[in-house]
């Protein structure tokens, strides 16, 4: 049994007074021409990053600042199992209830809804767990608080950092016929002629018939201050690309957090499905989830540069600063352990496997889109990483913790990378990076034995589920992942 990390509870997120409470809800209804908040959605993201919690009434938000929550959700699997090794072990048997602390930074207008707001919140409460022969606290078990953590680690370095993701993610209809489950592509809306035959990548007109989708999701991203700023066709059938613009790496899991749920919701309105199942069709590219990473120097220009140049990752006249290479160096000497986090179900192995410009090592280059970790052609001051491995089932949080906290270990060890364009070998199979992910120091140095324990229990159940299924593609992966990746 691993020694437990200490959990300091000065990472837990502090409950707001009543005070500030009402006053953050009066500035959002006079924001709203003065139209009264009625309720509020309490929402935090499981391992997956789907949207759970309560929709409150306005004097219940403002009298508990926030809600009370079932611990039970924390433990459940993708298909709502209770397994054995994670009540009891890691969870208390008597589905004990915590508090949803929000942060309300994050509270905003809910689309659709003129009187409801939303707000991103994380679990804040003792729960007695038999493994660590303690009471943990449930915000060890919250991946957004485990980012707050690692952005600390990266202050006290004297270092910031801007991420920008892309997301792709397939449209599509599912059928059933003979208890075996299919996608296709599906008609911009129903009764609509025109149906997407072979992949029409880039097309222009093929998007167009979606202009309508798009147009009403990113009306209501940008309602909810999610800085998308465009969109395309990707290279496989029915597959889309859509960007974000760089920002600070909170904020900008929070709006993929955000994000992820508007695509699937707004699509239900329009009578079909937004997925970001990894690997939905198994002879065309896979789903991925790219985030761009970039440092600078919290205090501003070392001494002897442009006041205006703080980048931690290139001179001002070009040349790359060693923080770059001992970055993708900790990148590649971890992300065995991190890829758990990057491809948490099975079907995100068969994204790798076939991978179709998915990198299937820990690869790195300048501006090669085969590699794991590119660096595209940029100016000094925007030099940056981006990271490839990532699917579009990945938790946002848990991805810009561990791709930031294993770049800063890099850093602080300074670490070299391998050779351009050389591979270092990742897992295979999710049981495979579940041993490596729990075998790591940095991993539980990064997010708490609790949290990695959790995951790698909750994920190994999953596999297990999966693979006893008669048909695990059919009757388990485009049943679960397609809704709820």
């Amino acid at each position: 049994m691993n020694t437990p990390t200490a959990f300091r509870p000065s990472s837990a997120l502090a409950a707001p007074d009543r005070a500030a409470v009402q006053a953050a809800l009066t500035q959002l209804s006079a924001a709203l021409g003065g139209v009264p908040v009625t309720a509020v959605e309490c929402a935090v993201g499981d391992f997956t990053s789907v949207a759970r919690g309560k929709s409150v009434g306005h004097a219940d938000f403002v009298g508990m600042a926030g809600c009370r929550f079932p611990s039970v959700v924390f433990g459940l699997t993708l298909t709502a199992g209770e397994p054995e090794t994670v009540f009891g072990p890691l969870l208390p048997t008597s589905y004990l209830d915590v508090s949803l602390v929000p942060d309300l930074a994050t509270l905003c207008a809910q689309p659709g809804r003129q009187a409801t707001a939303a707000v991103i919140c994380e679990p804040v409460g003792p729960l007695r767990a038999e493994r660590y022969g303690r009471a943990i606290c449930a915000s060890e078990l919250s991946p957004r608080a485990a980012l707050r953590r690692v952005l600390a680690r990266l202050d006290a370095a004297g270092l910031v950092a801007t991420v920008a993701p892309e997301l792709e993610l397939f449209l599509v209809d599912r059928r059933e016929l003979d208890g075996q489950v299919s996608l296709h592509a599906p008609a911009s809306r129903p009764g609509a002629p025109a149906r997407e035959r072979a992949c029409e990548a880039y097309s222009l007109e093929r998007t167009g018939h979606f202009a309508d989708y798009f147009d009403a999701l990113f009306a209501a991203c940008h309602q909810q201050g999610i800085p998308v700023c465009g969109h395309a066709h990707e290279a496989a059938y029915s597959q889309y690309e859509v960007n974000f613009q760089p920002g600070e790496p909170l904020a900008q899991a929070d709006a993929v957090f955000r994000f992820k749920r508007l695509a699937r919701q707004v699509a239900a309105q329009f009578g079909f499905l937004a997925t970001f199942a990894p690997k939905p069709f198994l002879d065309q590219p896979g789903t991925g989830m790219h985030w761009h990473f970039s440092l600078q120097h919290r205090d501003g220009a070392l001494a002897g540069e442009p006041a205006a140049h703080t980048s931690a990752f290139a001179h001002p006249d070009g040349r790359d600063r060693d923080a770059l290479g001992a970055f993708i160096g900790g990148l590649q000497r971890h992300c065995d352990a991190a890829m758990a986090f990057f491809a948490p179900h099975d079907m995100a192995f068969d994204r790798i496997r076939l991978s179709n410009a998915s990198p299937s090592s820990a690869s790195w280059g300048h501006d090669d889109r085969a590699v794991a970790f590119r660096i595209p052609q940029a100016s000094a001051q925007n030099r940056r990483i981006e990271n490839r491995l990532p699917g579009g089932d990945a938790n946002p949080y848990l991805i810009v913790a561990a791709t930031l906290g294993m770049g800063l270990a890099g850093i602080e060890q300074g670490l070299a990378p391998a050779g351009e364009s050389a591979g270092v070998a990742l897992p295979r199979t999710l049981p495979e990076a579940c041993d490596a992910l729990e075998a790591s120091a940095l991993m539980r140095e990064l997010f708490g034995d609790p949290l990695v324990d959790l995951f790698a229990a909750l994920k190994r159940h999953e596999s297990a589920e999966r693979h006893a299924a008669a048909d695990p593609r059919h009757h388990w992966d485009l049943v679960h992942l397609v809704e709820l990746a």
